[in-house]
């Protein structure tokens, strides 16, 4: 597979000396993942009712006599605006990600690189991939998952986000790379008494 430079250069530099590449990959880049089409979907009415009461707050404003801080009340509008268009850009920004992703499995690990300016990298030894499963796609591409992270929002309700080889070509493959990788965990001692 032909990786972009900037991305070889990453995984030239993550590498240990004598530590062999097995198989390297970047994600099928989409625009439309679940989470960019629900946000692209919400960013339409959102963004549209932004525009119209921006307009209409402006038009009213323009018409009325006097100067006051009546006349910056429109200005309120623009935020709601940004984020307007920030939901209608998620696909792109996807897309973008997904560009600047690359997923590495060695001879002795699996590792993730992800991001652009800042790049975080995700290193999984072999006795961390015991517990990977696959979800995949009628198209035959799919998710290799190693591990979740979760986090309290500011609700409190409790969220997740599934880590791992995410949206690649041959799943079933990959998982059976990692498989193999796993078999090289040291076996865990047994418990004291």
């Amino acid at each position: 597979m032909n990786i972009p430079r900037h991305l070889q250069d990453k995984i030239d530099r993550e590498l240990a000396p004598g530590e062999r590449v097995e198989w390297v990959d970047t994600p099928v880049p989409r625009f439309f993942t679940p989470t960019s089409t629900a946000a692209f979907l919400f960013g339409i009415p959102w963004t549209a009712f932004a525009l119209f009461w921006t307009g209409g707050a402006a038009w009213g404003s323009w018409k009325s006599d006097g100067l006051g801080w009546f006349r910056l009340f429109p200005l309120f509008g623009l935020p709601f605006i940004l984020v307007g268009l920030g939901m209608l850009s998620a696909p792109f920004w996807a897309r973008r990600k997904a560009l600047n992703t690359v997923y590495v499995i060695t001879d002795r690990r699996a590792i993730s690189f992800e991001g652009t300016r800042t790049v975080t990298i995700r290193s999984y030894m072999p006795d961390q991939l015991r517990e990977i499963y696959r979800k995949e796609k009628n198209d035959g591409t799919g998710d290799v998952i190693i591990g979740r992270r979760t986090w309290r929002d500011s609700d409190g309700d409790r969220r997740y986000e599934e880590l791992g080889f995410l949206r690649i070509r041959d799943p079933k493959m990959v998982e059976d790379m990692l498989r193999k990788l796993a078999g090289k965990a040291q076996p865990c001692p047994p418990p004291a008494m």
